[in-house]
């Protein structure tokens, strides 16, 4: 009777820890999904920004029709990206493309914003001024809400692959997140949106 007793008092240790495991790990999974939900509104408000910036610049760019569409079509690409890492941050190959879209963003955006110094009359304009602050203040906000995410990524990667978390993140099919890194030196230098 005492061998059966401690056979189940035994079994009941294992169980409870293996749920105060899960738990901790949903914990720091949604902690991450959250966090995540902090980019999507920043990106949202950037991606409405964009538009507001080329149609103000159109009348004075007239014959840079190319740069234009190429910062509209990386705006579009980098908001679908954006649709689908919402949807699972959790999913590598969505982040993945996230990344690729935002860099390619940057890119186009840093290429509008170079051509941009070229028009006086542009830079004067009062409604892209006020754009260029939003836009800058957009994007510090990005940033900071980029590296809580990120933050909160290594948390719950460094939660689930420690034993015996790893057990429980085996069994139940917790996958490693990805870090909302960028990819290239070019990538990793700030947007110039000042005027």
């Amino acid at each position: 009777m005492t061998g059966l007793l401690v056979f189940l008092a035994i079994v009941a240790v294992i169980v409870l820890t293996g749920i105060v495991l899960y738990n901790s790990l949903i914990t720091l999974r949604n902690r991450y999904k959250n966090a995540y939900s902090q980019i999507d509104v920043q990106l949202k408000r950037r991606y409405d920004l964009i538009p507001n910036l080329v149609e103000t610049a159109k009348g004075y760019i007239k014959h840079e029709r190319g740069t234009l569409e190429a910062v509209i079509k990386a705006r579009n690409q980098a908001s679908t990206a954006n649709q689908k890492a919402a949807s699972n941050p959790g999913d590598a190959k969505a982040m993945q493309g996230l990344i690729g879209a935002e860099a390619a963003l940057t890119g186009a955006l840093g290429r509008f914003f170079a051509l941009a110094e070229n028009y006086p009359t542009l830079k004067a304009n009062e409604t892209m001024a006020k754009l260029m602050e939003e836009l800058s203040s957009t994007e510090n906000k990005i940033s900071f809400a980029r590296q809580a995410y990120n933050d909160s990524v290594m948390t719950y990667n460094i939660g689930r692959e420690k034993f015996p978390n790893l057990m429980i993140a085996s069994l139940f099919n917790f996958k490693e997140a990805v870090l909302f890194k960028t990819e290239t030196t070019e990538e990793r230098k700030p947007v110039k949106v000042t005027f």
